[in-house]
Order: C-alpha cells, then sequence, then structure tokens
C-alpha cells in the first residue's frame, strides 16, 4: 500500500470515528435514551457501515441530525416524554437553587 493511501485510510478512519463520538454524545443527550440505546444504535450504524462499506457521514449524514432521529426511531414515545418532563423540573429546581444561593446572608 502507498504512503498517501495509509495517510487517506488514516484520515477517513479519524473521521469515521469522529463521527461516531459525536453521534453518541449527541444521542445520548436525547430525552430517555439510556445505554442500550445508544449500544442499540451503534450497532446498526457499525453493521450498516460494515455491510455496505460507506462511511457514516455519506450514509446517515450529519451526526446530530442523525441522533435526533435515531431517539425517535429507538424510545419509546411514552418515556421520552416522561424525561423531557423530568428534565424541565430539574432545570427549575437548579435555576430555584442559583438563585437562592446568590441571596446575601443565606
Amino acid at each position: 500500500m502507498a504512503k498517501s493511501d495509509q495517510s487517506r485510510d488514516a484520515a477517513g478512519e479519524r473521521d469515521r470515528e469522529k463521527w461516531m463520538a459525536r453521534f453518541q454524545v449527541r444521542l445520548a443527550m436525547q430525552p430517555g435514551v439510556d445505554r442500550a440505546v445508544v449500544l442499540e444504535a451503534v450497532k446498526g450504524v457499525t453493521a450498516h457501515c460494515a455491510e455496505t462499506g460507506e462511511d457514516p457521514q455519506t450514509a446517515f449524514g450529519d451526526p446530530d441530525d442523525y441522533a435526533v432521529q435515531a431517539a425517535a426511531r429507538l424510545v419509546p414515545a411514552d418515556r421520552a416524554a416522561h424525561a423531557r418532563r423530568r428534565n424541565v423540573v430539574v432545570d427549575r429546581f437548579s435555576s430555584v437553587l442559583k438563585r437562592v444561593r446568590d441571596v446575601p446572608g443565606l
């Protein structure tokens, strides 16, 4: 294998790794997504890319957008809705705590 081919392969591998890392992080941030969902989605992407020879960017597009799509497909709607409600409550509670910490003398 020529040196330029090795460089191109290494660059392609780095791009795939970056895409997968970003996809996993963005997917994990979606409401209702747990470890099993992330593993299932990664397995699907990896299998597709191995079967077709495509890189994930070409096959699935932007990792952020695909994470949203994968979560919508893999997470039951009621679990996602519950997680969203929980996130709102936690955010509001955190906001109140921050305000309390800002009050002098408390």
